[in-house]
């Protein structure tokens, strides 16, 4: 699985940024997409991720802000971030995860896209 994000970019505090994803490749099974990133310093942690049914799971830190969903004709991952604060800046990176069931059972697989900046001047 390939994951393709755009969308990363420089605004002010309280603008608004989308990031879009595509998978491609061997998307058989794909099953959540979403939303990590990691500050510099910090861990890498969850931003929002979304199932195949489109319900959302999304971060105490930004729910209410960003809006997470899903095209599932064209294997995309949308993140619509409003009202952005100098602590979003990260980079973000998509995630998409898989699930085969094979000859020897459940197989989940997850996978990461490069990574787009998002910076939040003050």
């Amino acid at each position: 699985v390939q994951l393709q994000a755009s969308g990363g970019g420089l605004v002010q505090t309280g603008g608004s940024l989308r990031l879009s994803c595509e998978a491609s490749g061997n998307i058989r099974g794909l099953n959540e997409m979403g939303w990590h990133r990691q500050a510099p310093g910090r861990q890498r942690e969850l931003v929002a991720m979304v199932t195949k049914g489109g319900s959302p799971n999304y971060s105490d830190s930004v729910k209410g802000r960003f809006t997470i969903s899903r095209d599932n004709a064209k294997n995309t991952v949308y993140l619509q971030m409003n009202g952005l604060k100098t602590e979003d800046t990260a980079v973000y990176y998509c995630r998409a995860d898989t699930l085969v069931i094979d000859d020897s059972g459940p197989v989940a697989t997850g996978y990461w896209g490069q990574g787009t900046q998002v910076t939040v001047s003050s």
